[in-house]
Order: C-alpha cells, then sequence, then structure tokens
C-alpha cells in the first residue's frame, strides 16, 4: 500500500498546540519516556550531520532522520531538515511519511508548553523569548495554548532578525516588544530557542517565580543557561539519563556543583512538590518518543481516502 504522506499544513491542521500538548501528557503517562527508544545516533555528513531517532510502541514503530545543515540559512534555506517514517509496528509496513521539521517544531514546542504547564504560575503572563527562528514561534504559540500571555518581549541575536520577529508577534495577535536579557528580571516565562552555545543571560537576575524552557541544544559542551540559574532552579528534564548523556546544560552545571534533575515523568504524575520560592527550569533535549507519540496520533487521524495500511 502507498504510505500516507503527511506535509507540515496536514501536521498543523490535524495537531494544533493543545491537541499536541494533550497526546504528549498522555504519552508520558502510559510510560513513553522510558520505552522503547534506543539513544538518537549522528552521523557526520559534508554538509552538517545526520540524526537518527527510531522508537517503538506497542502499534507503531517510527524512524526520523533529521538534517542539520549550518549553512543553510545562509542559502535561503532551513537548518533543519529531515522526514518521519511511521510503519506498522507488528508488519513493518510503512503506513505514512511524515515532513520532519515540521514534526520536530509540534512536538519540541509541545513538550515545552506541557512542562509550561505544570510548571509556570497560573497568573504567568509576561513571557520573553531568546532566539527568532521557528523554534521561537512555536515555542511562542504552544506557550499561549496554556497560559493567557499578555506580553512577549523578544531578544534576538541581531537587530533584524529581532525586528522580523517582533513584527510577525504583532501580526499574530501577540502583544510584542524588544527587549534585552536583563527582561530576565520581569519574565514570567522565559523561552530560550537559540543555537546559543554559552549562556544567555546572568542567572542572578531571573526572577524567583520563573519558569525557564531550554530546548536550543543536544550536545554535552552547548548550554543556554549558566551554573547559577541551574543550581538557584528546580531542574526538570525528559529522562535524567538522557539528559546526563546529552543535555549541555545539566552537564556541565552538574560538573561544577550538585545537581539533582528530576523527570518529566514525576511532574506529571504530581512529583516533586515544587518550591515557591526557587524558579524552574525545563530542560529538553528533544526524544523519540515525542515524535511517535505526535506522528501516530497526526496518522490515526488522517484521512481514511489516503490509501495508507493501518496496523495489523
Amino acid at each position: 500500500m502507498t504510505p500516507a504522506v503527511i506535509d507540515a499544513a496536514a501536521l498543523a491542521r490535524s495537531m494544533p498546540a493543545e491537541r499536541a500538548v494533550a497526546v504528549l501528557r498522555e504519552a508520558v503517562l502510559a510510560g513513553a519516556v522510558s520505552g522503547r527508544a534506543p539513544a538518537r545516533s549522528k552521523v557526520a555528513v559534508a554538509a552538517g550531520e545526520l540524526l537518527l531517532m527510531p522508537a517503538e510502541d506497542a502499534e507503531f514503530v517510527g524512524v526520523k532522520v533529521v538534517g542539520v545543515a549550518p549553512g543553510n540559512p545562509s542559502r535561503g534555506r532551513p537548518r533543519i531538515t529531515g522526514s518521519y517514517l511511521l510503519l506498522s509496528a507488528h508488519t513493518l509496513v510503512p503506513l505514512a511519511v511524515v515532513d520532519g521539521a515540521a514534526l520536530t517544531l509540534v512536538r519540541t514546542a509541545a513538550v515545552s508548553a506541557l512542562a509550561v504547564d505544570l510548571l509556570a504560575a497560573d497568573d504567568a503572563r509576561r513571557v520573553l523569548v531568546f532566539g527568532t527562528g521557528p523554534q521561537a514561534f512555536a515555542h511562542l504559540d504552544a506557550v499561549a495554548a496554556v497560559r493567557a500571555v499578555e506580553r512577549v518581549d523578544v531578544a534576538g541575536r541581531t537587530a533584524e532578525s529581532t525586528a522580523a520577529f517582533h513584527r510577525e508577534c504583532l501580526a499574530r495577535g501577540h502583544s510584542a516588544h524588544l527587549a534585552a536579557a536583563d527582561a530576565v528580571e520581569r519574565a514570567d516565562v522565559v523561552l530560550c530557542c537559540t543555537s546559543a552555545r554559552s549562556p544567555l543571560f546572568d542567572g542572578d537576575r531571573l526572577a524567583p517565580h520563573a519558569t525557564v524552557v531550554a530546548m536550543g541544544s543536544h550536545t554535552p559542551d552547548a548550554r543556554e543557561l549558566d551554573d547559577v540559574t541551574m543550581r538557584r532552579s528546580t531542574v526538570v528534564v525528559e529522562d535524567v539519563a538522557t539528559a546526563r548523556r546529552e543535555a549541555g546544560d545539566v552537564i556541565l552545571a552538574e560538573r561544577s556543583g550538585e545537581l539533582a534533575p528530576t523527570s518529566l515523568t514525576d511532574l506529571v504524575r504530581g512529583d516533586p512538590t515544587l518550591d515557591p520560592g526557587r524558579p524552574r527550569v525545563f530542560k529538553s533535549v528533544g526524544m523519540a518518543w515525542e515524535d511517535l507519540a505526535v506522528a501516530a496520533a497526526t496518522y490515526r487521524g488522517h484521512d481514511p481516502g489516503s490509501g495508507a495500511d493501518r496496523p495489523e
């Protein structure tokens, strides 16, 4: 049978932020974080690297092949490319091919929004965004699905990209303002959506009530948050073992002192009790179970007239 083709537009229609957050919450409760998903593998190629991310559950097997091409933005092309192949877990018959870059955007922002929903104060209204790329937009839209965002401060790397992001925020109906790193003093939620390899702000200036999301790296030598931020905060990661292998924010902070991150599973299930006097940090690296959960849910809701085989 011919696999269904689920492009970015179809994924967006099927998986708005609210639904993607709910899908990932259900997946966490079902034990997906500790499920069958080998560690991400990397293959160096001339233009950058390929990331291979397989996972399986009782119904489906999936693998995402991601291309990371640092030179693409200068060519007017996206830095992240890729495709996702969804197969029947019983027959390994291909069921769907999903736009990999769009899937990455949706699931990354959704897992961050899930964490924000569990960590941030109910009255969190002011968001500071570091970064001006697709993930910054996706994260802002996803967080707006779980909190009533009233003000968006934007801190970008260049004046041109920051101004463009600011204009797009206004076009999307967000009350956006140009800002610098010191805006962390006033932010309820801080979204770090960059390719930075060194800390974006001084952790001493972070408001005690703030929730911080750091999603920009999955390598042990890159970080968006400094040691002060990590030590001051309750730190939540998707999976502790994975974070200690891949997340530079965690690895580098642990080298300079004690750190006790907790898992997203514990958070979703109601542990730990959060200290109201400490900031909260969610550090993600992106895991294959997230791709599988969102791709499978999208496929289940896809037009059955597509001719795709169904799991047996």
